[in-house]
């Protein structure tokens, strides 16, 4: 994929919360849970 300005305007403009449920449903297929998610998403917010 080629990264473009209109792009990462694009991604810089996404909310957590309007990719949450993918995150969710990928780390499901993936054989993790929920909860893993989060406690990964409470290291990144705590290393920032």
């Amino acid at each position: 994929m080629k990264v473009t300005a209109d792009k990462n305007e694009k991604m810089a403009k996404m909310t957590f919360a309007s990719v949450y449920p993918h995150y969710v449903k990928k780390i499901e297929k993936k054989g993790r849970t929920e909860e893993e998610l989060h406690q990964v998403n409470i290291v990144l917010q705590q290393e920032n």
